[in-house]
């Protein structure tokens, strides 16, 4: 994976129609892509400005107010990933069935809203699921609903206010040995499982080679980049790898999916529940308000990263 955090200066190199034909080429060969040469010339320049305007889009929601933020953030994300998809699929989008979110939200905020609580459903069609399948070939989420907590917990930077505000750690910092993995034996008590079982559970969740080496948890991955299902994630605040120590369903998400579903909820309550918005951002009542602040200072960086890491990734 490469580590490159140089923020927006990261894709300069993208904005060059000549540049982003001959990437797109060699990614169409790789992937076995009819008339390669035809397909990247006809894709370079709607390949560049999904990048341009996606970067126009954060560099507006670094500048904006706080009630806008989420809008600007998600049609942002939506802007890049459809470069990402682009890389994959050269007939993009070939249909409308594929350019709707993908996802949906209680259109009606109960009493006693709280964002912690709220869900999102996946749909059959639409970008989330497309991306899901074509980015990181994950197929059957239709019809999961998926919480926001269990969202913001898959969030590395976001370990020390869960810490702060219910004082509980939800990551781990595994310790390096070369290309190892160790993780303490305290893991096991989070997870309530024997060491055998925790590893045979690690080995079913994952898309890719995992080898345990020795005695205790000790493992190496055959990647752990942007493209692949792995518990492992990246802390871009920390510089370094971290393994979540919440399990649920959907603790190997790509972080991609995971910013995308949160985004997404966030700009429809921005957009369609004004008043419960307005009264977050102004009274602060509870925990919603720090952790939705923070994590949309994360995103604003951290989405362009991800993004970047699986374009330049090797096996993307």
């Amino acid at each position: 994976m490469n580590y490159n955090k140089n923020g927006w200066k990261s894709f300069t190199c993208f904005f060059s129609a000549e540049y982003c034909q001959k990437y797109l080429k060699s990614h169409y060969i790789k992937g076995n892509v009819e008339n390669p040469e035809v397909k990247s010339y006809e894709n370079c320049y709607s390949f560049l400005y999904y990048l341009e305007h996606g970067q126009i889009y954060y560099q507006q929601a670094e500048k904006a107010p706080l009630i806008l933020k989420p809008i600007l953030l998600f049609y942002g994300l939506v802007h890049l990933i459809k470069a990402c998809i682009l890389t994959i699929d050269p007939a993009y989008p070939e249909s409308t069935t594929v350019l709707a979110h993908g996802v949906s939200t209680r259109k009606r905020k109960k009493q006693n809203y709280l964002f912690f609580n709220d869900e999102v459903k996946i749909q059959k069609n639409g970008l989330f699921p497309y991306m899901s399948e074509k980015m990181f070939h994950m197929k059957q989420l239709e019809g999961e609903k998926i919480m926001m907590k269990d969202l913001l917990q898959l969030i590395p930077e976001l370990d020390g206010l869960f810490l702060l505000h219910e004082d509980k750690k939800i990551f781990e910092k595994p310790k390096r040995e070369g290309e190892l993995f160790v993780l303490s034996d305290t893991v096991l008590d989070f997870y309530h499982m024997t060491e055998n079982r925790f590893k045979e559970f690690i080995v079913s969740k994952v898309n890719q080679n995992v080898e345990f080496s020795g005695n205790g948890i000790r493992f190496k991955l055959q990647d752990h980049g942007a493209s692949t299902i792995s518990p492992l994630k990246f802390n871009l605040e920390e510089d370094d790898w971290v393994f979540p120590l919440h399990r649920n369903e959907i603790f190997t998400f790509p972080e991609l999916l995971t910013h995308y579903l949160l985004l997404y909820n966030l700009s429809m309550i921005a957009r369609y529940e004004t008043e419960w918005w307005s009264e977050l951002t102004k009274t602060m009542p509870n925990r919603d308000y720090p952790f939705i602040h923070f994590f949309l200072d994360v995103t604003l960086k951290k989405g362009p990263f991800l993004v970047y890491q699986y374009l330049t990734d090797s096996d993307s």
